[in-house]
């Protein structure tokens, strides 16, 4: 497939199009394919295809596919040997282009009646589908079309020279996409003969027509006699405008189009906001987005392993992973996945089998998580915090069959299938360039104690290296149908507030999830970022933004097994990314690096901070040192996991979440009554959106967090302000209750942040004599700083009411946290 666009500059980027592209197989031609833009909003009635023109690509439709896809499913294919679509040595008969249409009709499963749109002699080629199959068409517009295509003889002679003629310059074309035996062959057999006065007299479905005012490619009879063939036509004359008139005045071309496809309005109503004002009436935070991120954006109903494979087709050349200084280009990755996908197929994985992955950040963890996934199997993710008892519990309810680790932890990987039904063990060596200190900060992660190896059987003959059954494995993609809305990943959450869960995340769930985020990043380039990606890709959030997301862009990955801020610094130095996501703790940590300017951190564009509240001072400091941009984002692993961001070029609110992203509902509910409460009032966080989560695994009574109709609790205590913007003030399960009184742990938390040798605050509620609960606050005071018990508690006393006032202040010098930067509060509630 060609790659390149010539000459062709977007002015309206609203959807990236590379999300969105299917391959069709050429008809009659095996091995060819057509590259066809497939974007199919949810819940949407009508499908519109859009067939471009001689020369011309399906990229010209740009302002009607960033419109019309907000309505309706659009369908736009690269006609064969234009844009991006293979050029065969074929004819390019009219047959030939016809029967390329149907075949999309019927790969992509496109409804029995469908909204024809051709441009030009796209246009001819609708009026030729529309006398064929009549029975699909639901209505015909046609763009600039003429009858015929009467050439001057220079034209056709000066395309008879042969195609050595044409080669030298042809890569300096200034515009047109296509291939020179293309053009020629479809001139000479298609343009020059076509004849359609007879054809357009038979046209059975309801037909608008639509010409340009100034349109002189040919003589303007052959535009203006099309409206008259044409029984019952509606003809539009777009003033101020030649022959690409979709593009010169695209507002009034959408406008009749909308206007034509959905029946005449009343005068004066052009285009009704009805639904507009309905959608924002539902999700007032529409307003807040960021110029360029869309209100709604469509989800690809793909596998998540195909993005994978795009990029491979689009970028094969493209650094996909850097890894201390080794590099795999995305053709390269591509070919390791298929590589360890055939050896996984080896060892019995097929679709739903389960495939447990207990590796840092490194190239090996991308090749394993979706070479899995190619196979139809189910990656199983603990969380990074999990000891040796919980990957054993974990393991042995999913029903893993495969485990993937480290070398390292050969001996714990041991203990763990002693315990299960594991039938395979895949050891990954890791790079002899990563510096011993993180070797030793991967095995402390999963506390691969002494006892742990201990426990393990001396013999570790059964573990296969993974170089060696990849050697000689084929680097040819495997078969397997996978459906989009299959099982695709369990994810075991952090249990900071009580035990692990699974979460079942689908493929919808996942490719939603990194298409609403790649859109929250409006100026995000496909094939041209670099993602620093640090927090472990076995948490959701480092799943998402760190792997999936930057794969859906075309982006390379700076992989890095542990955070160490000098370290990330040098990395940062050496290849300078452009996106970070990480948790606030990490942003800190990196302001605080000695001459922390000299690494140059000004080519970090955008950054979103999740899993912890991300303080002002450190947002203030990183935006200070990069200049780009960092805002506080929300999302649990329920829901893949984000739900909330603040505007990237928006407005941004000091400690609120944010609002949610693209497709995403939210609202806040009584925590005694369930009913839904206004902006400013507290209460109990819902969302739903097609990120959220089938289910938890093995738990399918539990349906106290995602109930029927789609809404998940989330567990946060929350508010609403009028804007839409929402604010965290805690777990549901972290309000503590004295007496009559509610007091939610953030607002005492806040007050103590605001004593400037307060490093860390939490509140908890711990028993008290009776029944009640009393509040306990524990504080880590900042390096070298001493402050007593009871300058807080006076602190607290002259602001807070008496029963909010902590009874208890218990000072240490860590507080107990997961990876991700979350504070395990069950523990320090045990700790009383």
């Amino acid at each position: 497939m060609k790659r390149k666009l010539r000459g062709f500059k977007r002015s309206a980027i609203e959807l990236d199009f590379n999300l969105y592209r299917r391959e069709v197989a050429m008809a009659g031609i095996p091995g060819d394919i057509l590259s066809v833009i497939d974007i199919w909003p949810e819940g949407v009635q009508k499908t519109i295809m859009l067939v471009h023109g001689y020369a011309g690509c399906a990229e010209t439709w740009e302002h009607q596919i960033n419109t019309l896809s907000k309505r309706y499913r659009v369908v736009a294919p690269d006609l064969r040997g234009h844009g991006q679509s293979d050029a065969p040595f074929s004819r390019y008969t009219m047959d030939e282009l016809v029967a390329d249409l149907y075949n999309v009709t019927q790969t992509l499963a496109i409804p029995d009646k469908f909204v024809l749109v051709g441009h030009s002699f796209g246009g001819s080629i609708c009026v030729e589908y529309a006398n064929r199959h009549p029975e699909q068409l639901e209505k015909l517009i046609l763009i600039s079309t003429a009858g015929e295509y009467p050439l001057p003889k220079a034209v056709t002679l000066l395309y008879r020279l042969p195609d050595a003629f044409y080669k030298p310059w042809w890569k300096y074309r200034p515009r047109w996409n296509a291939e020179i035996h293309s053009l020629k062959r479809m001139i000479i057999n298609n343009v020059r003969l076509w004849q359609g006065w007879a054809l357009l007299r038979n046209i059975e479905a309801p037909t608008m027509v639509i010409t340009g005012e100034r349109d002189n490619y040919f003589p303007r009879y052959v535009f203006d006699d099309v409206g008259l063939m044409v029984p019952e036509a509606e003809v539009i004359d777009i003033g101020a405008s030649k022959h690409k008139v979709q593009l010169e005045r695209h507002e009034a071309v959408n406008r009749a189009i909308e206007r034509f496809i959905d029946g005449e309005k009343k005068a004066g109503d052009w285009r009704s906001q009805d639904e507009v004002d309905n959608l924002k009436r539902s999700r007032p935070w529409l307003d807040a987005y960021s110029k360029g991120t869309p209100h709604t954006v469509p989800i690809p109903r793909r596998p998540l392993h195909d993005f994978l494979y795009s990029a491979a087709g689009w970028l094969p050349n493209r650094k996909a992973t850097i890894f201390y200084g080794s590099v795999l280009t995305y053709g390269k990755l591509a070919a390791k996945v298929n590589q360890l996908s055939h050896a996984l197929h080896g060892f019995g994985v097929g679709p739903g089998e389960r495939v447990m992955i207990v590796l840092p950040n490194m190239p090996e963890f991308i090749i394993s998580y979706y070479a899995t996934l190619v196979l139809g199997g189910v990656v199983v993710l603990t969380n990074p915090d999990a000891n040796l008892e919980q990957l054993i519990q974990q393991a042995h309810i999913t029903k893993v069959r495969v485990l993937i680790t480290t070398d390292d932890l050969a001996r714990l990987a041991q203990a763990v299938i002693a315990k299960t039904g594991i039938k395979e063990l895949i050891l990954v060596e890791i790079d002899e360039k990563v510096p011993a200190e993180i070797r030793e900060q991967i095995k402390a992660r999963w506390r691969a104690d002494y006892e742990a190896h201990e426990q393990a059987p001396q013999d570790e003959s059964n573990g296969a290296p993974m170089s060696e059954i990849m050697a000689s494995a084929p680097t040819t993609r495997l078969d397997v149908q996978v459906e989009h809305d299959t099982l695709a990943a369990v994810l075991f959450t952090s249990g900071t507030t009580s035990d692990p869960k699974g979460v079942c995340l689908s493929h919808a769930n996942l490719v939603a999830n990194a298409i609403q985020t790649r859109h929250w990043v409006p100026d995000l380039e496909y094939g041209r970022e670099i993602f620093l990606s640090v927090v472990p890709l076995l948490h959701s959030y480092g799943m998402t933004a760190g792997m999936n997301l930057p794969i859906v862009a075309g982006a390379a990955m700076m992989l890095m097994p542990a955070f160490d801020a000098v370290q990330v610094m040098e990395q940062i130095k050496r290849y300078r990314p452009t996106i970070f996501m990480a948790v606030p703790a990490m942003y800190g940590a990196l302001t605080q690096v000695p001459n922390a300017r000299a690494y140059g951190l000004s080519s970090i564009k955008a950054c979103l901070s999740g899993s912890a509240p991300l303080p002002v001072e450190i947002q203030e400091a990183f935006e200070k040192l990069t200049h780009g941009r960092l805002v506080e984002a929300y999302g649990l692993t329920e829901a893949s996991p984000a739900t909330h961001a603040n505007p990237l070029y928006g407005r941004r609110k000091v400690g609120s979440i944010g609002v949610p992203l693209p497709n995403t509902d939210a609202k806040i509910l009584d925590l005694e009554s369930g009913d839904q409460l206004p902006p400013g009032q507290v209460g109990k966080l819902y969302v739903k959106g097609p990120q959220v989560m089938i289910g938890y695994y093995d738990l399918p009574s539990d349906t106290r967090v995602l109930h029927e109709d789609g809404w998940l609790d989330t567990g946060d205590v929350a508010v609403m302000d009028n804007d839409g913007y929402f604010s965290i003030i805690g777990r549901t399960r972290d309000v503590i209750r004295s007496g009559a009184h509610t007091i939610y742990p953030r607002d005492v938390e806040e007050l103590l942040y605001e004593n400037s040798k307060v490093r860390e605050a939490v509140v908890v509620g711990v028993p008290a004599e009776s029944t009640d609960q009393k509040v306990k606050a524990y504080v880590v005071l900042k390096e070298g700083a001493k402050l007593s018990e009871d300058e807080l508690l006076e602190l607290c006393q002259r602001r807070l009411e008496a029963y909010a006032v902590p009874s208890e202040f218990e000072f240490r010098e860590e507080l107990p946290k997961t990876f991700s930067g979350k504070v395990i509060r069950r523990l320090l509630q045990a700790a009383g």
